[in-house]
């Protein structure tokens, strides 16, 4: 098995000891949880925080515990009981939900379009062209067994290589506020970027981009927030008013002006008081998210869930469409949003 595997087993494991052990999370027919733990991005602002801000969530409470830059991480913590919910992407979700932990995908909250995407870049003069010039080399990307990381094997199989070849391919973790440094000081052959980071790297010229996962699937919404399925069974209502907020707010961000968006996370990073540089959302484009409101679609989970059954990550039967995520509390999913 490999350390993937294994640590997600892991996790799946402590999952499923922490949902027997009692939580303090709500409890059935008592008092519902009215505070939400969660890790954020340093410089970013994440929909819960935009809800919290425009008032949608009420009585709700957000607590923050810390960054990550981890979405494989973010969800591992949710599963654990460290945090109330996180997001990752939905092939990570897939792994963690195969693996046996407990979760549930509830909405959608990033994704990929003509604004926003992964572009995969090389220094100018690189000899890299194609696929096939990657056997060997050193791919930078935030985490492994994520979006980077399935974007760039898709690729390299369109490319025509073989497994074998395909497992040549060094995938080297680095922080995605160093990534443009590493590619540029030659201490990785590519760097995959987006967003502001991506924005900032091209303005200052010397690379050129290799691919960009637009490319091989489109505009898609790549990734997904996930509850546990215990928080939803012991706490029903705030889940729904959770989901609606979340809604709400990615809603506000497809249907406000870009200024006008910017400038409220510029408000709320200098508010919350954690000694950030709040210039980066400046460059702010999209969230890239496909479905109105965060609605997830189907193909947006069984795209990856049938590569992952191809590459032979999860068995075939081993997990259903309708074990992976709910549209049941998103109003515009259900088409009772006002």
């Amino acid at each position: 098995m490999t350390r993937t595997t294994r640590a997600l087993m892991s996790v799946a494991l402590a999952a499923v000891l922490a949902a027997g052990c009692g939580s303090t999370s709500g409890s059935a027919g008592g008092t519902e949880t009215t505070e939400l733990r969660y890790q954020g991005s340093v410089g970013a602002v994440g929909f819960p925080e935009l809800a919290e801000d425009l008032g949608y969530l009420g009585n709700i409470k957000l607590k923050w515990v810390g960054n990550t830059i981890s979405g494989p991480q973010d969800i591992q913590s949710v599963a654990t009981g460290q945090t109330d919910f996180g997001g990752a992407f939905n092939g990570a979700i897939i792994k963690l939900v195969a693996a046996g932990a407990p979760i549930k995908a509830v909405i959608g909250y990033y994704g990929s379009d003509t604004d926003s995407y992964i572009g995969y870049y090389v220094a100018d003069g690189s000899p890299i062209k194609g696929p096939r010039d990657l056997i060997g080399k050193k791919i930078g990307v935030n985490t492994l067994g994520a979006h980077l990381e399935a974007a760039l094997k898709e690729y390299l199989s369109r490319g025509g290589l073989t497994p074998e070849e395909i497992a040549k391919v060094q995938l080297v973790v680095v922080p995605p506020v160093n990534t443009e440094q590493a590619l540029r000081q030659g201490q990785i052959d590519v760097a995959a970027l987006s967003g502001v980071l991506r924005d900032k790297a091209l303005e200052r010229g010397g690379i050129r981009p290799l691919f960009k996962d637009i490319d091989l699937f489109g505009s898609f919404t790549a990734g997904s927030v996930v509850l546990t399925k215990r928080f939803i069974a012991q706490n029903p209502t705030t889940t729904r008013r959770f989901v609606e907020a979340f809604a709400k707010a990615v809603d506000w961000t497809q249907t406000h002006p870009r200024a006008e968006v910017i400038a409220r996370f510029k408000q709320i990073i200098a508010k919350r008081h954690r000694n950030e540089d709040a210039t980066t959302v400046g460059l702010w484009k999209s969230s890239g998210v496909h479905g109105k409101g965060g609605v997830i679609a189907p193909s947006e989970f069984q795209t990856w869930l049938d590569w992952l059954k191809r590459e032979g990550e999860i068995k075939p039967d081993q997990v259903k469409l309708s074990d992976l995520y709910t549209n049941e509390f998103n109003p515009f999913g259900t088409g009772s949003a006002a």
